[in-house]
């Protein structure tokens, strides 16, 4: 591994890259356990509010993504990435200043979601296409492993350290600190010296995003897993935002049960940036898909009100079969995909996936309150592992070799 990392260092602007998302991850660990619980301290806010200010930034997200791939594929792929996360850094400060202030509102805070939706919806297929443009493919796996690594070693940080805070100081010092880590993450990713973009025949926006989905609709393996992942993510979204929660909102130690849950999830994915790093898959995606299959045991382990010993030990689980996803998607995408179209399909990627997002996250909250929490998650995890099975009907998928 130490190898690996030596000839990842030696490539300009990885370094610069890994520490970013390190840092910005650290925040992204505070910020769901901050937010969500500060919705819920918030007088008479419940489980429906709680639903619509997660949802807030998705709407927004899904909406200007495509927009946000002709942009990635346009202009210098960190300088987008970085500008955005200094201004959203903004958003992030004025939701935190709002619970340090005393005058949280559900519609402040929705708002400034909406906005650093909107942020996100350029940032994603930027962000994206950085690493295929500072590494070259044949090292794109063992990249994709350590920025995952880097990542969720962030996280978890971030999470372990998030119910603690929640619970000693408040939401909004944890989302302050959050707000911190954007601005420097942007900094760092826009000092980044990547070459220029390459000339391009300047087409109108629409042209451009037609060819984009030539790209992204000839391929079979790639339109199957969006189709998969729109139902997989609006459950697991409802899930992580709104239910999880939801279900460990009783008592004092709600904010720090849900937080080891999260922490469990991060120590999964690290162990599975750790395995890819490792292990070279030959059908990437096959086993991909077995792993998302099971991953649905951590909603079960909830719905079961079991010992929290269990939910925390699904978890673990689940982070691992999300990272080998990630691992080996990310890695198809770069070697599979041509760069000059590469944050355009990216966007039809994210747009598909998580396209119905919104709506799991705005219904589990009325949902949960009408059949109940345990019963909401049962149905989460049944979709997860059917829609992941269903995916392996589709000879691209299961026979894709990178």
């Amino acid at each position: 591994m130490l190898t690996q990392l030596r000839e990842l260092r030696s490539h300009d602007g990885f370094t610069s890259l890994a520490i970013s998302r390190f840092i910005s991850n650290f925040g992204n660990g505070l910020s769901p356990i901050a937010l969500a619980y500060g919705v819920l301290s918030i007088p008479g806010a419940d489980g429906s509010d709680l639903s619509l200010v997660m949802a807030a930034r998705f709407v927004p997200l899904i909406a200007f993504m495509l927009f946000g791939g002709v942009i990635g594929d346009r202009f210098k792929r960190n300088r987008i990435v970085g500008t955005v996360d200094i201004i959203g850094s903004f958003f992030a400060a004025v939701s935190a200043i709002s619970f340090i202030a005393g005058f949280p509102s559900i519609w402040l805070l929705a708002l400034m979601g909406a906005l650093f939706g909107v942020l996100n919806a350029l940032w994603w297929p930027a962000m994206s296409g950085v690493l295929p443009e500072i590494l070259p493919k044949e090292k794109l796996q063992h990249g994709n492993a350590v920025i995952g690594l880097m990542t969720n070693i962030g996280f978890i940080a971030g999470t372990l350290l998030g119910g603690i805070v929640v619970t000693l100081y408040g939401s909004g010092w944890a989302l302050l600190t959050d707000a911190i880590t954007f601005f420097i993450a942007g900094v760092l990713v826009l000092k980044i010296d990547l070459p220029a973009m390459p000339v391009r025949e300047k087409n109108s926006m629409l042209h451009d995003l037609k060819l984009g989905w030539i790209e992204f609709s000839s391929r079979s393996w790639v339109v199957a897993m969006v189709v998969t992942f729109a139902a997989i993510n609006a459950c697991f979204e409802s899930m992580l935002q709104v239910l999880g929660p939801l279900a460990f909102n009783e008592g004092d130690a709600g904010p720090k049960h849900w937080s080891y849950n999260l922490a469990a999830l991060t120590v999964g994915m690290m162990i599975g940036g750790a395995v890819a790093l490792k292990v070279k898959f030959p059908r990437p995606l096959a086993i991909s898909m077995v792993l998302i299959a099971t991953s649905a045991l951590w909603d079960f382990a909830i719905a079961l009100e079991l010992p929290i010993i269990f939910p925390i030990i699904s978890a673990l689980f689940s982070g691992f079969a999300i990272e080998i996803f990630m691992v080996n998607w990310n890695t198809s995408m770069q070697k599979h995909i041509p760069e000059e179209s590469f944050s355009r399909v990216t966007s039809y990627d994210a747009f598909g996936s998580f396209g119905i997002a919104p709506l799991g996250i705005v219904i589990a909250g009325p949902i949960a309150a009408t059949i109940g929490i345990s019963n909401a998650l049962w149905w989460t995890g049944g979709i997860t592992c059917v829609a992941a099975l269903l995916s392996l009907l589709v000879k691209s998928v299961r026979e894709l070799r990178n």
